[in-house]
């Protein structure tokens, strides 16, 4: 079965698919595919042209064509092999036939202004006041948490609800920056991240706004950006360093929400009986003696979403 490519498919309106296999070919060297060196000069790095079409059984012309977006018709049994030849990973497979996909991109559609959070999961995250826990969506806008979350990664309430977004403030905050330990590491992953959400969702015009402001703003984005590197959901391990609790190294959880299939639950925990723990346990005993002594909880101020006493009761936000 065949299937149509949209070159200018993608957020930016290029030629993604060709991009991404120029990349992905780029990063690949002869000697990780069992190619022998033939001893030419490379004058680009990764593997030629002529390689990955020996290595996927096509012509090196339909390689070129591919590349420079002028091939409009892809089968899957090339595409399986092309992620064969290039060693893809599962998430960088699925990110190529999405890329690839034979049914045309739906016209851009107006995201609504505001994502609304179930009262079941804002009652969730409020119920584990030991736990630092958040809703996010697919592009990682916070939508709602808790206060442990707030004392662990930042005051979201100070935050417009137009920049709460974990990626954007990855790069663009300081304060939040400075948290990490590997702050390049997850820098890099949160790319990764944001480059398979485009393009699984290229009609997405708040993502595109995203990818285009950090594009703007931060160098290290551009450079990572064109790197083509995919990443999905996977087990995460931070290290923060805390300016009131100090080093935590702490597991993170990204739960889906079947009602809601645009967001997930995001937790942070320490393991039992370790450093980390007795630091988290402190942080959160003393943002509760913080949050006393203001007469308020420190994660929203609007006063439409206080219960009683002061209680967060996390609204809907844009």
């Amino acid at each position: 079965m065949e299937q149509h490519v949209n070159p200018s498919s993608g957020p930016a309106g290029s030629n993604e698919l060709g991009d991404f296999l120029r990349a992905r070919r780029a990063a690949l060297g002869p000697h990780q595919v069992g190619l022998p060196d033939d001893g030419r000069l490379r004058r680009v790095p990764g593997l030629r042209r002529d390689e990955l079409a020996q290595l996927a059984h096509v012509s090196t012309e339909y390689i070129v064509r591919l590349e420079q977006g002028r091939t409009r018709r892809v089968s899957r049994p090339v595409l399986d092999a092309l992620a064969d030849a290039l060693d893809l990973a599962t998430d960088e497979r699925a990110y190529l036939f999405a890329l690839a996909d034979a049914t045309p991109p739906a016209p851009a559609r107006r995201q609504p202004a505001q994502q609304r959070v179930d009262p079941q999961l804002q009652q969730l995250i409020h119920g584990m006041p030991d736990i630092p826990a958040m809703i996010l969506n697919r592009r990682l806008d916070v939508l709602a948490w808790n206060t442990a979350a707030a004392a662990l990664l930042a005051d979201f309430a100070a935050i417009p609800p137009g920049e709460r977004n974990l990626i954007r403030m990855t790069f663009l905050d300081t304060a939040y920056r400075s948290l990490f330990a590997d702050r390049t590491g997850v820098a890099r992953r949160c790319v990764a991240v944001l480059r398979r959400e485009a393009g699984l969702h290229p009609d997405d015009p708040a993502l595109t706004a995203l990818v285009g402001e950090l594009s703007m703003r931060d160098p290290d984005f551009r450079t990572w950006w064109a790197s083509h590197q995919v990443r999905g959901p996977h087990r995460l391990t931070k290290t923060y360093h805390h300016p009131v609790a100090g080093t935590l190294t702490l597991d993170v959880q990204q739960l889906s929400v079947d009602t809601q299939p645009d967001q997930f639950l995001a937790t942070y925990t320490a393991r039992p009986d370790t450093p980390s723990n007795e630091a988290l346990r402190f942080l959160l005993q003393w943002s509760a003696r913080i949050s006393d002594e203001k007469g308020r909880a420190p994660d929203r101020d609007d006063d439409h979403a206080r219960g009683p006493r002061g209680n967060p009761s996390h609204g809907p936000i844009g």
